[in-house]
């Protein structure tokens, strides 16, 4: 079987997301660690994400399907649902492209996500995470004002934008043997694994999931979507129940393995990125580091790329989560 035969997505849609991102997005430094290669006996690559646009990976992704709307599409304007990096992502992209966006965010996402997509210019909707259901939500605003959808993952077009990332790392870097990213919904892992495959033929990739939010693994394991509670996490970015239709497609042929890793981890991973490398992330980002440190993930003598996804957290979050740790 080919290793894209699934057909959702391909590295040359991948390579038309980078065309379109050229001059736009960051192209994001790769920073390395002397005590992080030390420690795992391997050479770590670290894709900063959180020094993009908007604070996250998210703006590639956003971005690459916004650019591709009609101009009556980005006169109608977008919608979309997040807890916070899309939501910054799809304000900004379409501040930029001239188009009105609205985003429905959970009544508890952090204050400083919430303040950037106001910010960006976005009108914001809460709901209540546990008990509401987004999509439907999200879906009945879009028929309501004519708006056009922009979801946070599971769409081609944000997929493709994402994988940009991986795509930089490795042309800026030279090939890997592993990649490894945090996984919520899967677009970020999907896109990435995608640009990997093609450019490093035999590479491992590894996903990282909150031990409260193993959807991703346990749908991996069964072959099929599996539906878990709300996950109760730090990690806000992957607070997702279920994989995407479309990204599960992608990642059931390309992710090789799913790294659990605890909320006790993500901080101790976020205070050594702070303290060894001056590197704010949020919690979800620290995912892959904290794999890495707690040996989740062991790679003795290999090349390994790591997406750090994103970095928007506030001082005050970050002051609690890393003192409490």
């Amino acid at each position: 079987m080919s290793t894209f035969s699934h057909l959702v997505l391909g590295p040359w849609h991948v390579r038309a997301a980078a065309d379109r991102l050229s001059g736009v997005a960051n192209r994001t430094p790769v920073l390395t660690s002397r005590t992080l290669d030390e420690r795992t006996g391997a050479s770590i690559l670290l894709k900063c994400e959180n020094l993009q646009r908007g604070g996250a990976f998210k703006f590639r992704g956003a971005y690459n399907a916004i650019a591709q709307l009609t101009p009556d599409q980005l006169a109608r304007g977008v919608v979309t649902w997040s807890s916070g990096n899309h939501a910054q992502a799809v304000a900004l992209a379409a501040g930029l492209l001239g188009a009105s966006a609205v985003v429905l965010m959970p009544s508890d996402a952090p204050a400083a996500k919430v303040d950037a997509t106001k910010g960006y210019g976005a009108e914001v909707i809460t709901y209540d995470r546990y008990t509401d259901d987004r999509v439907r939500l999200g879906r009945a605003v879009a028929a309501e004002r004519r708006m056009v959808v922009i979801p946070p993952y599971d769409h081609p077009a944000v997929m493709a934008g994402q994988g940009t990332a991986a795509l930089e790392l490795i042309e800026d870097n030279g090939p890997l043997d592993m990649l490894i990213a945090p996984v919520g919904g899967g677009g970020l892992i999907a896109g990435c694994a995608t640009a990997a495959a093609a450019l490093c033929p035999g590479i491992t990739v590894i996903g990282v999931e909150p031990t409260e939010g193993d959807d991703t693994a346990r749908s991996l394991q069964a072959g099929r979507r599996v539906r878990i509670p709300i996950p109760r996490t730090i990690a806000d970015a992957q607070t997702t129940d279920i994989p995407g239709q479309l990204t599960f497609c992608v990642n059931r042929h390309l992710v090789d393995h799913i790294a659990l890793v605890t909320d006790h981890s993500l901080i101790e991973a976020m205070r050594f990125l702070f303290e060894r490398m001056k590197l704010v992330v949020e919690p979800s980002a620290a995912g892959p580091v904290a794999a890495l440190l707690s040996g989740r993930v062991q790679l003795p003598g290999k090349r390994v790329g790591v997406i750090l996804s994103g970095g928007n957290i506030g001082i005050d979050q970050l002051g609690c989560l890393v003192n409490a740790g």
